[in-house]
């Protein structure tokens, strides 16, 4: 594989800009230009790909499931490092063909332009890329890829709802809903409004998957080094080499050993198992239970995933974008005395997301439950070298942190005990969390090997898998409230 500085394009570039010492990418430094081919191996920058190929055993049923549900026809590398869940992944590629291929509201052409409009809000050039080439198959006119304003006014009015779900979607309201279902010519109907809402939630939260997996650009053999050159994240992989201050000061500080890694493995079990029978021997209060809530979503305002300077839209992105200045803020300003809480009992998911999305858009809902409650419930029993472990109060954690940040109180089958948040989740997994939720665009590698360090990559991925779906159904919650507010 030719190195950077080779070919042409890299030529250009070595004249331009820095090379990382370490990895040998291109960081960011211009503005409004990217160039960052990835020169790791494998599916994945984070993940090396042994791993992957080793944790993959089931490489029959993964190819399979790709021959009956990928739209692209290939194993691309969100499906590679997916299958080291397959599961999971039978559950994911059902839906996400349901939602692009299968008769639907919205044609087809709509479907993948949607797609990137989503992805764009996070700068994912893969995700982008990706679907571009589909787009052009599925007949969408060639014209429109070259912006936002060669579009049709209906796409257009896509803009705000888009924006909002991506990074503030506490603030979807049912008037977002009238506009967009009574515009006269330009007018949605209702099915297909929710059609493009469950697309535009879908790339969000797959976004977030790409950077927190480090998913590698896919090789064309169309380019000259076999790798299309695209940018999957703003900053250098290994992040050596690019001065931008974009890790929590608790990261860059922070040098663990395998035996600090090993001690803090053994403390968190030792936490899970305390959690265990304190819950046993004492049930709390709903208003010790509330008071909790609302002190683990003041504290999560306190976690910050890392001082950046100005944010840098390159232009084959900035295009699918409209106000690309707008993103994610805490839904509250800390030292507010009432910060806004949507109640979960009030507006949930299995209760009425479900049936809603169900009526307007038929088996959809179906395909996400299945979804949600996969990834909910998927274990193995182990953590790290460990057997035989019930991961069930750390995966709950793990989803309700991230609905926690979105001002959402969660009540499953019983209220849940935020304490279990803070006693479960330490600092540098809440900073990763945080960014791959909010801002995936700026996660790092060094982000990724902060946290568990004696856990296996599998885990890791398990993670990532939680923290989209819990961000694909925190928007979603938002966004169908909003519509049987208008409904009623």
């Amino acid at each position: 594989m030719n190195r950077l500085g080779s070919g042409p394009v890299g030529s250009a570039a070595a004249g331009q800009y820095r090379v990382c010492g370490n990895c040998r990418k291109v960081p960011r430094q211009e503005k409004r230009v990217q160039v960052s081919p990835p020169l790791t191996r494998g599916p994945s920058a984070f993940i090396p790909e042994n791993e992957v190929m080793q944790a993959n055993g089931l490489d029959e049923r993964t190819n399979l499931l790709v021959e009956e549900y990928s739209t692209s026809g290939r194993l691309d590398n969100i499906t590679q490092v997916m299958s080291i869940h397959t599961q999971y992944l039978e559950s994911f590629l059902r839906s996400q063909f349901y939602m692009l291929r299968m008769d639907g509201p919205l044609p087809l052409p709509y479907r993948h332009y949607i797609a990137i409009m989503a992805a764009a809000r996070h700068q994912c050039s893969y995700l982008i890329n990706m679907h571009v080439d589909e787009f052009l198959k599925t007949g969408g006119i060639a014209e429109w890829l070259n912006g936002l304003e060669y579009i049709p006014q209906r796409l257009k009015n896509l803009n705000e709802i888009n924006k909002l779900l991506a990074h503030r979607p506490w603030l979807i309201t049912k008037e977002h809903i009238q506009k967009l279902v009574k515009t006269g010519e330009n007018n949605w109907s209702l099915p297909e409004l929710v059609h493009a809402v469950v697309l535009l939630a879908h790339y969000h939260a797959l976004a977030s998957f790409v950077f927190g997996s480090g998913i590698n650009p896919e090789r064309d053999l169309g380019t000259s080094n076999g790798v299309r050159l695209i940018a999957v994240n703003n900053f250098c992989v290994c992040d050596l080499a690019n001065d931008n201050n974009i890790e929590n000061a608790s990261l860059t500080s922070s040098n663990f050993g395998i035996a600090d890694s090993l001690s803090e493995l053994e403390a968190l079990m030792e936490r899970m198992k305390r959690l265990q029978e304190d819950k046993e021997d004492e049930e709390a209060s709903q208003e010790e239970m509330a008071t909790r809530f609302e002190k683990e979503k003041k504290e999560s305002l306190l976690v910050i995933s890392g001082a950046f300077d100005d944010e840098i839209v390159s232009t084959d992105v900035s295009r699918y974008v409209e106000d690309p200045g707008f993103g994610y803020k805490d839904f509250a300003r800390r030292g507010e005395d009432h910060l806004p809480t949507f109640r979960a009992q009030d507006y949930t998911w299995e209760n009425h997301g479900f049936s809603l999305v169900n009526r307007l858009y038929s088996d959809i809902g179906h395909l996400l439950d299945e979804k949600f409650r996969m990834v909910y419930n998927l274990t193995y029993n182990t953590m790290a070298t460990h057997e035989d472990v019930d991961t069930t109060t750390l995966r709950r954690a793990l989803f309700n942190y991230v609905h926690c940040m979105y001002g959402i109180r969660l009540c499953r089958y019983d209220d849940y005990d935020y304490g279990e948040v803070n006693q479960l989740l330490e600092r540098s997994l809440k900073v990763y969390i945080k960014t791959v939720t909010c801002y995936p665009e700026r996660t790092t590698k060094r982000m990724y090997d902060s946290y568990w360090r004696q856990f296996k990559h599998s885990e890791k991925v398990h993670v990532n898998l939680l923290l989209m779906e819990a961000r694909m159904q925190a928007e979603l919650l938002y966004a169908l409230r909003a519509i049987t507010r208008h409904l009623t």
